[in-house]
């Protein structure tokens, strides 16, 4: 493997899969983003891709503009990410793109037989069955980016999938640690942006003050490991050092730790099954000093309950929990609601949705669910 797409470059995970990509010394042949120009344009110069996709029509004719001398295919439009998962050239395909829509061009990539990097985990919460059936009968091999599905996929190679007794994902808490439920009711934007340990985008730094992120990630690790939601649990360390572990049924734990450097789950998924010199920083336990673990507080933080009971619903139930977060999410960034009303509304629209559950949701199924739950969550506003 040395030719890699990047969906989602603009973003967090997208900009450090240059870095890493660079350090590997591997070509990145083509790069698409939602709409940040500028940034897109300065990667064109760094990396020199021979294809750019740019989802956002004025965006992308910034970008023809600035690179117009240049041997550069620019593809516009909405279908831009799925069009550049589907380039013959690449023979891995990075999905970065945060949300919903990463979903369908991590379907084209399967199509085309590419190995994916997989950080878009909205791709296996919303439809992970179509998905790794699609990718098992192609295939296709699906390596996790998100650090806790890295973790769980280092710690799992090194036993049968019948030893294993659960998984364990690990939780920072996020900014609101041991807050109580009247405390939550006064929180701001602000406020929830500011993540003790990780760097993030907005989008995804919300969730994971909310724990709607940890059980984005049961969801995931479900579809992906193929482990029952009742042999999947979630606990907090503070300092973010384990990022998770495997219980075998001898009671014996394994756990992958490692500093909080997205850029070591990236190379990771990109040299698997192989292991090189890495750009991340060394892991100094003599610094870390101690680590600490606590219970997750359902009660005041009842994502990972919604979670259980979105899996009892079925596969559109589990896209409903997506898309409900996802709607939340942007009404409360842009000050239309308070942060505990993202867990209500949640819970009122996947309670909603679960009587429209199918057994084996084809893609519209899923397309249609996801566009249903966000109407349904803007009207509970209005």
């Amino acid at each position: 493997m040395n030719k890699i797409s990047i969906l989602g470059s603009t973003g967090s995970i997208g900009t450090q899969t240059i870095d890493v990509a660079k350090h590997l010394g591997l070509e990145v042949v083509a790069l698409s983003a939602n709409s940040n120009a500028e940034l897109l344009i300065k990667q064109y110069y760094d990396v020199k891709p021979k294809y750019i996709g740019v989802t956002d029509k004025s965006a992308a004719q910034q970008v023809k503009s600035a690179l117009s001398g240049e041997k550069v295919t620019i593809i516009d439009g909405e279908d831009s990410a799925k069009t550049i998962a589907s380039l013959e050239e690449p023979d891995t395909v990075v999905n970065a793109i945060i949300g919903f829509a990463g979903l369908v061009p991590t379907l084209s990539a399967i199509d085309c037989g590419k190995k994916i990097a997989l950080a878009n985990k909205e791709t296996l919460v919303s439809a992970g069955r179509l998905v790794m059936q699609k990718a098992r009968e192609k295939g296709v091999e699906i390596i996790p980016i998100d650090s806790e599905h890295c973790a769980l996929h280092q710690c799992l190679r090194s036993c049968k999938h019948d030893e294993v007794e659960r998984l364990i994902i690990t939780a920072s808490g996020g900014p609101f640690f041991q807050y109580s439920k009247e405390q939550l009711k006064n929180v701001t934007k602000e406020q929830a942006l500011k993540h003790p340990n990780w760097s993030m985008g907005k989008g995804i730094t919300i969730y994971s003050s909310t724990l709607v992120n940890k059980g984005l990630e049961m969801i995931e690790a479900m579809h992906h490991f193929e482990f029952p939601m009742e042999k999947i649990d979630v606990i907090i360390n503070r300092e973010s050092i384990i990022h998770s572990m495997v219980e075998m049924v001898d009671s014996s734990v394994m756990a992958q730790l490692g500093a909080s450097d997205m850029r070591l789950c990236i190379q990771y998924a990109l040299t698997y099954p192989e292991r090189v010199p890495g750009v991340s920083k060394k892991l100094d336990l003599t610094q870390v000093g101690k680590l600490t673990f606590f219970d997750v507080d359902h009660e005041t933080f009842p994502s990972i309950k919604l979670a259980k009971r979105a899996v009892k619903y079925g596969d559109i139930g589990t896209c409903v929990y997506n898309a409900s977060n996802e709607e939340c999410v942007n009404l409360f960034l842009q000050d239309k609601i308070k942060y505990t009303d993202i867990f209500e509304i949640m819970e009122k629209c996947t309670e909603h949705f679960k009587a429209g559950n199918t057994d084996s949701p084809c893609i519209d199924d899923i397309i249609a669910a996801d566009k249903e739950a966000k109407k349904y969550c803007r009207e509970c506003i209005n």
